[in-house]
């Protein structure tokens, strides 16, 4: 009977794990452009998030916002928060109206992207964003206003013959 036992703590993490980890690897695959700062981060998240137990509070907001600042670190030791370009070897191939939506994504500036993408993949409200972005609920307001603008004024430029 040793060992068969799982903690409450693991089911709790499980659980997380099973209804979290796909969107957030998609919410921080959109937010980086890349597949594998994708897959460390998140994997990365998690592993933090189990490591500190019970001491995390709320650990679905404490995963999020780790792979968000796991992934803005990784891309700024790439010195690529200026100018995302896909490697066409990370990317899995995708529908063109999909692509179309994350070239968009990839061309906003760094904390629109962050902010649109933990609104509408997260689920995020203004205050948590702004905790997980470091700012202001009424500056992450004003990031998700202008990426919601910015994406709404590329994706009809680009319908228009």
């Amino acid at each position: 009977m040793k060992g068969s036992a799982v903690s409450e703590s693991e089911l709790r993490f499980e659980t997380l794990y099973r209804e979290e980890a796909d969107r957030l690897w998609r919410a921080v695959f959109a937010f980086a452009h890349d597949r594998e700062i994708a897959s460390d981060a998140v994997s990365e998240a998690f592993a933090q998030c189990i490591r500190g137990g019970d001491a995390v509070r709320s650990p679905r907001d404490w995963v999020w916002k780790a792979a968000f600042r796991i992934a803005a670190g990784e891309l700024q030791e790439r010195q690529r928060w200026r100018s995302l370009t896909a490697d066409p070897d990370s990317v899995s191939p995708v529908p063109e109206a999909s692509a179309r939506l994350l070239d968009a994504i990839a061309r906003l500036s760094p904390h629109q992207r962050a902010a649109f993408l933990l609104r509408h993949i997260g689920g995020y409200d203004a205050g948590s964003i702004g905790d997980i972005l470091g700012c202001g609920a009424s500056t992450a307001r004003v990031h998700v206003f202008r990426a919601r603008r910015r994406l709404q004024h590329e994706l009809e430029a680009r319908d228009e013959p």
